[in-house]
């Protein structure tokens, strides 16, 4: 099942098929690599856990998660629980998915709709996409949504919203480039919930972490939200391009102390082999990641599920 902001909806068949294959890059820069560092080894020394950490890294695990691991390993060895470096691998597993699912929170329920998303990324990461990939995966849910054009710096940001409105058939609330945003989502809120819309997934401006009035600029979204609708936005979604890797990381640590991040959309996954950053944003922020995006086409944006991402990379 799939936790939603209205409670549990099925999960389809293929997501674990689809996983293997967006993950193709990630599974060969850790698992593979893994494997060829274990193969062949009986004995647990100094110079398989220096290999075990160089692959850890490169596949941007993260620093302090890597030492977890290999501190982890260094005790068991010293009680004389682990011997066989055939070992190693499952332990390495198991870790990786406590992390994951330690960060793991369900979304806040909505009881009455609608339910106010606020999509926020820096430019290029594939926010915009990821809104309208959004859109209908919500649709097929059943969900009515509306966007919300509310990055009026850019008016090729509001024309790229409406073309996704086109293609999944859902209305964008709109005003002309360089209006106040906050003034954009008070509008669609308030039409959201005359229309009794299910959600309304706003697109904010592509914002560098650095510029801080853009930032003060969400927080005042957040508090006009809450004006119409108590409680809302009740999803605020960070979304990063995975082939960042740690730079990513460092957005993240800054959108999250500005506007309330209640979970990561991670991108373009298929295209890294260091699709080990989920990881890491799960260790070091303790934020669940929402949903990954593993290719192009529409249906490519994924609930994220801990267990089938790490089975995804360590089954055959």
């Amino acid at each position: 099942m799939i936790q939603t902001l209205f409670g549990s909806v099925e999960q389809e068949p293929s997501l674990l098929e689809k996983l293997k294959s967006g993950v193709q890059k990630t599974r060969a820069g850790l698992v593979t690599a893994l494997e060829d560092a274990l193969q062949g080894k009986k004995q647990i020394d100094a110079d398989l856990l220096d290999e075990l950490e160089s692959t850890l890294i490169s596949a941007d695990i993260g620093v302090s998660t890597t030492g977890e691991i290999l501190e982890s390993i260094r005790q068991r060895v010293a009680r004389h629980q682990l011997a066989d470096a055939a070992e190693l691998k499952n332990l390495i597993r198991e870790h990786l998915l406590e992390i994951l699912q330690a960060s793991e929170r369900a979304p806040a329920r909505v009881a009455e709709p609608p339910a106010v998303v606020l999509v926020v990324g820096v430019n290029g990461s594939g926010k915009t996409t990821t809104i309208g990939k959004l859109a209908m995966r919500f649709k097929h849910e059943q969900r009515s949504v509306l966007l919300c054009a509310a990055d009026t710096f850019r008016a090729a940001a509001i024309e790229q919203l409406e073309i996704w409105g086109q293609r999944t058939d859902t209305q964008v609330i709109r005003q002309s480039a360089g209006s106040d945003p906050s003034a954009v989502l008070f509008d669609a809120v308030t039409a959201a919930k005359a229309r009794k819309v299910d959600y309304v997934i706003v697109d904010t401006a592509g914002r560098l972490q650095t510029k801080e009035h853009l930032m003060l600029e969400l927080q005042k979204m957040s508090r006009t939200a809450s004006k119409v609708i108590p409680g809302a936005p009740h999803e605020v979604l960070l979304v990063l391009d995975a082939t960042t890797g740690q730079n990513g990381l460092e957005q993240a640590r800054k959108f999250t102390e500005s506007s309330g991040v209640t979970g990561i959309v991670l991108t373009k996954l298929d295209g890294t082999a260091k699709g080990g950053i989920v990881v890491a944003i799960a260790r070091e922020l303790n934020l669940p990641i929402r949903y990954i995006g593993v290719g192009e086409k529409i249906e490519d944006l994924l609930p994220f599920d801990s267990e089938k991402f790490i089975e995804s990379l360590f089954e055959p």
